[in-house]
């Protein structure tokens, strides 16, 4: 189909629900594809009305790129300019200043209420709730335009950790290439380049040898853990060695979400669910969900779900304001708890991994139950072999190994504790490529490669080491090209340094050590904002109430104000 569609049209479309996505310079109306999409709806959420070739190039192979051509309606004309899409709070309708509807807010005194007082279509993927862009749409953020990063006067406890946001995105601005247009496009074509020469050096190309040595290197571990519990009855022994067998699992079952092993869409992702829900206990569908949200939009305090903990971890002061998460579609409160966890999570860092894979059973099993995943197409099915091996996970480990392999309650809980945080080394190996980097927003003109760069770091180890961090020290590499295989990432950093030294971006890469710290560092800057901004609260709480007799917290009043 070889119409021609103005920006305007296309504008329009989305604005009356439509779910219209750029590809290579075609319109690609995905509305009925959605449901059927195996990586979720929300990944193609975050990308209507935006070019999202090189991301569509990067997650899919050449079969499913033929697969949704045939969802074009046309082509675009000219060179295209991004909207921000209805889930980022993008605005679209031409009859009211905040797009497709309006929203009006009335605020209790004692909670937050809200009503909608008009209401047209809603766009496709628009949340419940009005969002307003750090960024606004239709702006390119740089260095001359000072409201993308202005210092206001404090009149509001909030206005600080505004204040402490803005002077990092100005950080950005300085450091980074320009956000035109022109510059963007051309660190885009590059990275086509890059990718052309990762291709034609077969880096796609699995090598079967290194997954046959995962398989008795994670076997063995299983074995000794096995021999140690039920032969020599060292429990506590044996619960660490399950432990680093579940580690190691993790990895394949990456490599197999992101089809990254056989190439196969069906093959891999049983790999994966077999190693993920029926030995691990978790839930690849879940993961996939997730997982790709975070590829496309990461660290992005209000998209990105692996940098939404509150009330425990904070890596940005936005998550001070009472955001609303679209990918959880509910707000995550700086509450009372968070307000007590927020400024002590250097020290909590660790202690909270430890027991990380205990939530990751909450949401496998939210995930599965509740059906989030795909309920239509080839992966309709994933959802009930899933639930079979969660089921399975839990007789096998719970029963059989915990249950019946233990004789008291007391050795029981021991085991589950101890093979459980022996798992924490892989959750500070994902939190240790994002925590400390970038969270500024700046708009919807970023390339997929700069933003990539800007908000991932590498982790620096020799290579005999690479078993044991699994390819997620590569997170810069595998965040440009996620469906290369894990064992090839070493052999495309090369690639990757030489475009950021052609293009003028950073590759932020630290030894294991130095990356904990500088994780540590980060975490303790945004917990000093926490308690310098609850300071400053309660010192014009108290001010407040001696000059007026108002006993309403001042920190209430700000969270009020500032909803998203």
């Amino acid at each position: 189909m070889n119409k021609v569609l103005e920006q305007s049209e296309i504008k329009d479309r989305i604005s009356r629900g439509q779910a219209i996505v750029i590809y290579d310079g075609l319109v690609l109306k995905l509305d009925k594809w959605i449901k059927y999409h195996p990586g979720g709806d929300k990944a193609i959420h975050h990308m209507i009305g935006r070019d999202a070739t090189d991301e569509m190039n990067a997650y899919h192979c050449d079969d499913s790129v033929l697969d949704f051509k045939k969802w074009r309606i046309g082509k675009v004309s000219g060179k295209w300019t991004n909207f921000l899409p209805p889930i980022q709070g993008g605005t679209f309708g031409e009859d009211c200043e905040n797009g497709a509807y309006t929203r009006k807010w009335r605020v209790n005194e004692k909670q937050d209420e809200f009503s909608d007082l008009t209401q047209k279509k809603k766009m496709c993927g628009e949340p419940d709730v009005k969002l307003y862009p750090k960024i606004p749409q239709g702006v390119i953020p740089s260095l001359d335009l000072t409201q993308a990063y202005e210092q206001k006067i404090v009149t509001d406890p909030a206005d600080m950790a505004e204040n402490f946001d803005n002077k990092l995105v100005r950080s950005d601005l300085a450091n980074l290439p320009s956000l035109d247009a022109q510059t963007q496009a051309w660190i885009s074509e590059e990275y086509n380049k890059m990718h052309k020469r990762i291709i034609d050096a077969g880096l796609y190309k699995c090598n079967y040898l290194r997954y046959a040595r995962e398989a008795a290197r994670i076997g063995v571990l299983f074995g000794i853990s096995f021999y140690l519990l039920f032969a020599l009855r060292y429990n506590f022994w044996s619960a660490v060695f399950m432990g680093a067998a579940w580690q190691q699992l993790v990895f394949i079952a990456h490599d197999a979400g992101h089809i990254g092993i056989t190439h196969n869409y069906q093959v891999d992702n049983i790999i994966g669910m077999v190693i993920s829900s029926w030995i691990g206990g978790l839930s690849l569908g879940w993961w996939k969900r997730n997982h790709n949200v975070h590829h496309l939009v990461t660290n992005d305090p209000i998209h990105d779900p692996d940098i939404q903990h509150l009330p425990f971890f904070a890596v940005s002061t936005r998550l001070f304001h009472n955001i609303y998460s679209t990918y959880y579609d509910r707000f995550l409160w700086f509450d009372k708890l968070a307000q007590k966890t927020i400024p002590l999570q250097r020290l909590l860092y660790y202690p909270i991994l430890s027991f990380g894979r205990f939530n990751l059973y909450r949401l496998s099993w939210v995930h599965v139950l509740f059906g989030l995943g795909p309920r239509h197409g080839k992966a309709a099915w994933f959802r009930y072999f899933e639930l079979l091996g969660l089921v399975f996970f839990n007789y096998w480990f719970f029963y059989l190994v915990c249950g019946c392999g233990l004789e008291t309650a007391w050795e029981r809980l021991q085991y589950i504790l101890v093979s459980h945080i022996a798992t924490m080394i892989v959750h500070v190996q994902i939190t240790l490529s994002h925590f400390a980097m970038s969270t500024s927003d700046l708009g919807v003109s970023e390339s997929f490669p700069m933003r990539q760069l800007r908000t991932s770091m590498d982790v620096d180890c020799p290579r005999w080491l690479d078993f044991f961090h699994g390819g997620l020290q590569f997170q810069v590499v595998h965040h440009l090209f996620p469906r290369v295989p894990r064992h090839n990432l070493r052999s495309a950093q090369p690639f990757v340094i030489e475009f950021c030294e052609k293009v003028g971006l950073t590759y932020s890469i630290y030894g294991f050590t130095k990356g904990n710290g500088v994780v540590l560092n980060k975490l303790e800057e945004i917990a000093q904002q926490a308690r310098t901004m609850l300071e400053c609260a309660k010192s014009m709480e108290s001010e407040f109430i001696g000059e007026k007799g108002d006993t309403t917290p001042v920190t209430e009043v700000s969270q009020r104000r500032k909803l998203v």
